[in-house]
């Protein structure tokens, strides 16, 4: 039998020992923050790079997660810039919600913004949406306005329900509703497939449809179906807009974001030939210019 006091020294190296697993642990890249939403949804954030850069803040698209930028903030970018990602309700390390008036309900998802801006202390960032991040960036407009921010990127972004304006994501997302977790998961592969003109590595494709999986279906299901109807919130954009967009794009085709700078008079394109639904990561070099280069050009 051990003595009282073998067993407080075994206590004691176990402790030891555990401290030092702890102290070997590798340091995240990025400052993490939860951010408590107006509805009590806990949102995973991350904050990257120059922290007393200019301030820009990425929503990333449907299904789809903080990881998609991370081109952007693992990069040069990082030298110059003060970045911030999230993963949307539903979505990566966030609360997830399972009533649809959660996804469904536009103030939501403008208070999200609204509290991840306020709780992290940007002050007048520029907001960058890819896809369903545009959906986003116009919700908090409709209700907040653009008073407290910079700029805004439209990436492949939603802004109308236009016939021509959307691709091929209506036939290859109701697989992804599925509660059969087989039919999900090919489901999400051809979706993912479908976002891309070229194709990421096979490491980087397995990262994409692990982080995609963890959206519940019914989260999938809930985001689908609202009006998408943005161009009274566009018209009063006063701050600058840029507007990026690959030439073979399948989920959002070109004419959205020809619509969107028909709408926004001062909004300025870029196109990129030969490019997919995710500029940012199929021609990096020549997106994180362009964003920089924006960034730089937007008053204060």
């Amino acid at each position: 039998m051990r003595t009282l006091a073998s067993i407080i020294a075994l206590s004691g190296t176990l402790a030891l020992a555990t401290a030092g697993a702890a102290q070997q642990s590798p340091a995240l890249p990025y400052k993490a923050h939860a951010v408590k939403s107006a509805d009590g949804v806990t949102l995973a954030v991350q904050e990257w790079g120059n922290p007393t850069g200019r301030e820009i803040l990425f929503i990333h698209g449907f299904s789809q997660a903080s990881l998609s930028w991370s081109r952007q903030v693992q990069g040069e970018l990082a030298k110059e810039f003060r970045m911030v990602t999230f993963d949307l309700r539903g979505h990566g390390g966030s609360d997830k919600p399972l009533v649809p008036e959660a996804y469904r309900e536009t103030r939501r998802w403008a208070d999200d913004i609204d509290a991840i801006m306020k709780q992290v202390g940007l002050r007048r960032p520029v907001l960058v949406g890819w896809s369903y991040g545009g959906r986003v960036m116009n919700d908090y407009l409709a209700h907040y306005g653009d008073s407290a921010i910079a700029g805004l990127n439209y990436v492949a972004a939603t802004s109308t329900a236009k016939p021509g304006a959307l691709g091929i994501g209506g036939k290859l997302t109701p697989p992804m509703t599925s509660e059969d977790l087989a039919t999900n998961i090919e489901g999400t592969k051809k979706f993912l497939v479908a976002c891309f003109k070229i194709q990421p590595s096979a490491e980087d494709m397995a990262t994409a449809l692990a982080f995609n999986m963890l959206v519940p279906a019914k989260v999938r299901a809930f985001m689908g179906g609202r009006p998408a109807d943005y161009d009274a919130v566009l018209a009063k954009i006063k701050v600058p807009v840029l507007v990026t967009q690959g030439r073979e794009d399948l989920l959002v085709r070109v004419p959205m974001s020809e619509h969107t700078l028909s709408v926004v008079k001062h909004a300025k394109g870029a196109f990129y030939d030969g490019i997919g639904h995710a500029p940012f990561y199929e021609a990096t070099d020549r997106y994180n210019a362009d964003l920089a280069a924006f960034v730089r050009s937007v008053p204060r």
